[in-house]
């Protein structure tokens, strides 16, 4: 079938996107759905950071590629051997499928999963097939998604089957922002009730983290970024304190704030500085979590000695290290139960042509998260 997609086909080109126009609306053709696949009618996407970085080149990714990997949308046609979906089904993709049979899989964390994270690497799905074409050239799949798109194929391991009664612009955000900012607090980070909590980049994933520090809990929350409306913005999240994490004696600051340090801090924006910061904030016994994805070939540096004799925890924590099939239905109970305020991170609705410059508001830190309607 054809369809109409925003197409990267070259990253770093220059900024404003309103000029230089990486995502270029193009007429592709789209597969029918194989064996154990669905073709989903996309209702609506969400613009995140993991996007920004392969248009930008900080993250490279096979050209050309369908960007959006946070979406919701409806089940349009089942391929053969499909039996756990049906037309009509809402569904939200997950950015990394579950095979359900490797080690990590078999473990419990398939965020981790094995072929989906070699599929992921090389712009297929799950099954190392290329479903988007034009004029005889392979087009990759972002995450075994690219839902900025009419519609999109994904492997049936790639989808979460989700009630009808939840708005498709909020629905969209459980795909990747809120899964791992909430799974972050909920599943990485052993949280107790009346810890105090630091949350270091206040995107979409970092107000999650917010948001699930209040619903555990938490007795202080405190929200650290360089930007003075997101800072402003994280209170109605949640958040308790605000600092800006720009200036030189943040650390001190909050050491002072805190008595000593929070007990989890958890680094949300990407960036090795932020990392850093966290873990300087976090108190003796503590738990730094790595919710943020920078280039693979940055690094940070930390205190061996404070690592080991302060017994501090260092903790990366992928999409959330969430089971989707489980955590995607309970955040949403908890958000219909008003525990988590996702109605407020869709700060703008776009359509596809809108997309270079919702990006470019993204770069500059003036909007929260920016969803593409249908």
């Amino acid at each position: 079938m054809k369809i109409k997609a925003a197409v990267l086909r070259e990253s770093g080109l220059p900024k404003p996107y309103r000029n230089s126009r990486p995502l270029k609306i193009e007429t592709i053709d789209l597969d029918k759905p194989e064996k154990g696949e669905v073709l989903i009618e996309i209702k609506a996407a969400g613009l995140c950071h993991s996007d920004l970085v392969a248009i930008d080149g900080e993250r490279p990714k096979p050209m050309p590629i369908v960007l959006g990997h946070e979406a919701v949308g409806t089940v349009a046609e089942c391929g053969p051997g499909v039996t756990a979906f049906e037309v009509g089904d809402t569904v939200v993709p997950s950015f990394v499928a579950s095979c359900g049979h490797c080690e990590m899989c078999r473990a419990g964390r398939p965020a981790l999963c094995q072929p989906a994270s070699l599929a992921n690497a090389a712009g297929t799905l799950i099954g190392g097939h290329c479903r988007l074409h034009q004029d005889g050239q392979s087009i990759f799949h972002h995450s075994g998604v690219s839902a900025f798109a009419e519609f999109a194929v994904l492997s049936e391991y790639s989808l979460v089957k989700i009630s009808d009664d939840i708005p498709a612009k909020h629905a969209a955000l459980f795909g990747c922002g809120v899964m791992t900012g909430v799974g972050a607090i909920l599943n990485t980070s052993d949280i107790k009730v009346g810890d105090i909590v630091a949350v270091i980049g206040l995107g979409g994933v970092g107000l999650s983290a917010v948001m699930a520090a209040a619903a555990a809990g938490a007795s202080r929350i405190i929200g650290l970024d360089i930007n003075q409306s997101k800072l402003k913005m994280a209170k109605k999240f949640g958040a308790t304190e605000v600092f800006d994490a720009s200036l030189t004696d943040v650390v001190s600051k909050v050491k002072h704030a805190t008595q000593g340090g929070v007990h989890i801090a958890v680094e949300s924006a990407g960036v090795p500085k932020a990392l850093e910061l966290a873990f300087e904030i976090t108190r003796v016994g503590g738990n730094t979590i790595a919710a943020g994805l920078p280039n693979p070939e940055r690094t940070i540096e930390i205190s061996h000695f404070i690592l080991g004799a302060h017994e501090r925890k260092l903790q990366g924590s992928y999409m959330g290290s969430c089971i989707p099939s489980r955590d995607i239905p309970r955040f949403l109970e908890m958000y219909k139960r008003g525990k988590l305020a996702v109605d407020n991170l869709a700060s703008e609705t776009i359509q596809l042509e809108d997309l270079n410059e919702a990006f470019d508001r993204m770069s500059e830190g003036s909007t929260l998260r920016s969803v593409l309607v249908r």
